[in-house]
């Protein structure tokens, strides 16, 4: 099936319902999503934007990205939270084209794990709590995207293979996002392949760290991040159906 959202200027909008959980139950479709850039929302994509339902924003980008790019427009008939779960900024096109990409990459990431807990917490509470749909972007919708992503499927108790599966999906828009970046940045030059890629090794490294250090996802969730398990069930509860049928706007199930 396909779970991506078509849009004109967005690239990576997805719908992650469908998934099954570890004790038989579906991921509900129309229920929760993962994009890019919402601030590029125009006219037609818009329009489609607001069939979805959508009534809570939760936005991973820096406020400068944010001033610099727009968010999503009339932010105020949502629930808007801009969540900035990274903290050390870092230009993707300077990195050392030598350098391992998915090592460096996986690395970064760890920094994130360790410096947005606060954000993290939030993000994943808003989750729980919102009433209606959802929808967590930053730039690209891979990394920052990709971090929470794979953290609240994995609290669904979807599989891992499926949790990576997921965050590879990112590789079907690394053509657009390289040529958007290109129209955007005329006089540099892109230093490292590995922009916009998002291989599943990435977020198998990056999991695999954290079982290292906490002894599992939900252990470093639970004792870092400081989620509470009340706050996890009431998100199994939201998001997770006894069924498979599909429900809510979330696109069709072409497929790929």
């Amino acid at each position: 099936m396909d779970r991506h959202v078509e849009f004109e200027r967005l690239h990576n909008f997805r719908d992650l319902g469908g998934y099954r959980s570890a004790d038989g139950r579906t991921v509900r479709w129309g229920n929760l999503y993962r994009a890019d850039s919402l601030g590029k929302l125009r006219d037609a994509d818009w329009e489609r934007f607001l069939e979805l339902g959508i009534g809570t924003v939760i936005d991973l980008r820096y406020p400068w990205e944010i001033e610099a790019k727009g968010r999503v427009p009339e932010a105020g008939r949502f629930q808007y939270l801009n969540l900035s779960i990274e903290h050390r900024p870092y230009d993707q096109a300077e990195i050392d084209p030598d350098v391992d990409p998915w090592r460096y990459l996986a690395d970064r990431f760890a920094e994130v794990t360790e410096d947005g807990v606060e954000e993290i917490r939030q993000a994943l509470e808003a989750m729980a709590q919102a009433p209606g749909p959802v929808v967590f972007h930053c730039t690209s919708g891979k990394d920052r995207t990709g971090l929470i992503g794979a953290f609240v499927l994995t609290l669904l108790g979807v599989e891992r293979a499926d949790v990576l599966a997921d965050f590879a999906l990112t590789e079907l828009a690394t053509g657009r996002l390289l040529a958007d970046w290109r129209a955007a940045h005329p006089g540099r030059v892109m230093k490292w392949p590995g922009y916009g890629r998002a291989p599943a090794v990435i977020m198998e490294l990056v999991l695999a760290d954290l079982e290292t250090r906490y002894g599992s996802v939900q252990g470093y969730l639970r004792d870092r991040v400081g989620l509470s398990e009340r706050t996890a069930e009431r998100l199994r509860a939201r998001l997770l159906t006894g069924d498979g049928a599909r429900a809510g706007a979330g696109g069709d199930d072409r497929a790929t």
